[in-house]
């Protein structure tokens, strides 16, 4: 496969998975976290620094509007909710297990 296909299919792929996490909004990112050691927001600062590797100016504002398709003020006051215990401890415990990792 050469180098643009494998391009397109990447970015292909990754837009796939934007609308996925679009219609589960009620995917909690600290639920991303505690089972995936990711979440959106870290899908928004990898894209963020991408776009700065190649000398493009985007800040954290506008990478995060790239992945929840809405300024990240309003996604938070639609679909955040409040964390649990159970969640909390689940990100300590998991954050404490990982520490060092880049996500």
């Amino acid at each position: 496969m050469d180098d643009t296909t494998r391009t397109e299919l990447e970015a292909a792929a990754f837009r796939a998975l934007l609308a996925h996490l679009d219609k589960r909004n009620d995917v909690q990112n600290i639920d991303m976290m505690n089972l995936t050691g990711f979440c959106r927001n870290c899908l928004s600062r990898w894209y963020m620094e991408a776009a700065q590797e190649r000398g493009i100016d985007m800040g954290k504002d506008a990478a995060r509007e790239a992945v929840y398709g809405m300024p990240y003020d309003v996604w938070k006051a639609q679909n955040q909710s409040e964390v649990d215990a159970s969640q909390k401890a689940a990100f300590e415990k998991s954050f404490a297990e990982n520490v060092g990792d880049k996500g």
